[in-house]
């Protein structure tokens, strides 16, 4: 029998504690004088982004060697620190830049490629090593108790916005190990052990929604409309927000490469995706019958390709559990009025839940200022938020996530065939 409890988080770049939040807090600089060069132009990020000099100060800088990172935290805080650099080069004026220059191109695709992400902001960047505590002796899922090491406009609102996830990661992943129990309650057919350990991952599920819903404290929607989301947007799917081709990655020499990535999304987060693969929900797999089978194959190959938006210890510990998880099956081989089923049932219906705290959220930061006109000074961008307004204003209905998806029915239909995954007959 496979013992669930012999995985090691360690061996998966998680932490025991924390989920997949590293072990140890991120570096909040990086210890070699070599790299002064990126860590001081991040500091200002805000800073020159405002006063339009960003793209100036990068295109003076050289290119650095990634031969003086070492350490695991090392590489980490050198992807944030290239990741914020890109995507304000690319964003951070009216109109976007289409060609990453050298001085970023080369050592993020060498950073990229070493912790097997692609070079882009991607969730991992801007949330899971962008944080400190203020406090060390409180907990790390305490949002207030959070700050994050770099932005792009220097606001409270996008801080919170960040550190909330951080927390929601934090408390989250304490149902790591739970899972694991669980599943190994189930190789023991040990019915009781797993409806007390499902009831218990519905009330961290009720914890979430409760944490998810104080986005409103401190991230202000237009704000983080106008001002935030659009740093976060990829390449990808982002014609209309100028950029065609995506980004030209040069390399110097006449070298490089057009690439096309999503931006930062919530659907990179591995700890939102190992609730679904530990209850056994699924989203649109080929063979399905649904009324729009192209489409649906389309949103379940997004779900796979966001886990490639992961870090690669990460995206190994999904699949691991993708094989070992035993949960669904054992709540269905029991009667429909059985605590087991009764527990299953509660479980998959949170998580619909928190699916509809977010959708809530969507509709206020994003469905509702695209709905209204830009201040003035803004009309001029050409960005994500600009191209969101124009959808909303052309009636097109063609919202785009910052990951490239038709934003609202991707929402819905992930949320809906969450409830679907609960069953009440026999």
């Amino acid at each position: 029998m496979f013992d669930p409890t012999d995985i090691e988080p360690n061996d998966y770049g998680m932490s025991v504690q924390n989920g997949f939040l590293p072990e140890r807090q991120p570096l909040q600089r990086l210890p070699d004088p070599y790299y002064n060069k990126w860590e001081d132009l991040t500091s200002d990020l805000p800073k020159l982004i405002q006063m339009e000099k960003i793209r100036q100060e990068i295109d003076s800088l050289p290119i650095l060697s990634t031969s003086g990172l070492h350490q695991e935290q090392e590489w980490q805080r050198a992807y944030v620190l290239l990741a914020f650099l890109a995507h304000a080069y690319i964003w951070g004026g009216d109109k976007p830049k289409d060609i990453l220059p050298p001085s970023i191109s080369c050592p993020f695709l060498q950073v990229s490629s070493h912790l097997e992400l692609p070079p882009c902001a991607t969730y991992a960047a801007v949330c899971l090593w962008n944080y400190k505590t203020l406090d060390p002796d409180i907990d790390i899922s305490q949002p207030d108790n959070l700050a994050a090491l770099v932005t792009f406009t220097g606001t409270t609102d996008e801080e919170w916005f960040f550190c909330l996830s951080v927390a929601i990661e934090a408390r989250g992943g304490k149902v790591v190990p739970m899972m694991r129990k669980a599943i190994d309650a189930v190789e023991e057919d040990d019915p009781q052990h797993v409806t007390e350990l499902l009831n218990r991952f519905t009330e961290c599920l009720k914890d979430l929604c409760g944490l998810l819903e104080r986005m409103y404290e401190k991230c202000a929607p237009a704000v983080f409309y106008h001002k935030i989301r659009p740093f976060l947007a990829g390449s990808k799917n982002m014609a209309a927000a100028g950029l065609p081709k995506g980004v030209f990655y040069d390399l110097g020499d006449g070298i490089g490469e057009w690439l096309q990535y999503s931006g930062g999304s919530n659907a990179q987060s591995s700890l939102i995706q190992l609730f679904d693969i530990f209850l056994g929900v699924e989203h649109f797999s080929e063979g399905e019958t649904k009324s729009n089978t192209h489409q649906s194959r389309q949103r379940h190959a997004f779900i796979q390709d966001m886990r490639s938006y992961m870090p690669g210890p990460h995206r190994r510990f999904l699949k691991l559990l993708a094989q070992i998880s035993n949960i669904r099956p054992y709540a269905m081989s029991h009667k429909a009025d059985s605590n087991v089923r009764g527990a299953y049932n509660a479980a998959v219906l949170m998580l619909r839940s928190f699916r509809d705290v977010h959708i809530q959220i969507v509709a206020r930061y994003i469905i509702a200022p695209a709905q209204k006109a830009p201040s003035q000074g803004l009309t001029e961008k050409r960005n994500l938020a600009t191209a969101s307004s124009g959808a909303i204003d052309s009636g097109t209905n063609s919202l785009c996530g910052t990951g490239g998806t038709s934003l609202i029915p991707f929402l819905r239909k992930t949320r809906d065939e969450t409830r679907d995954a609960a069953n009440y007959s026999d």
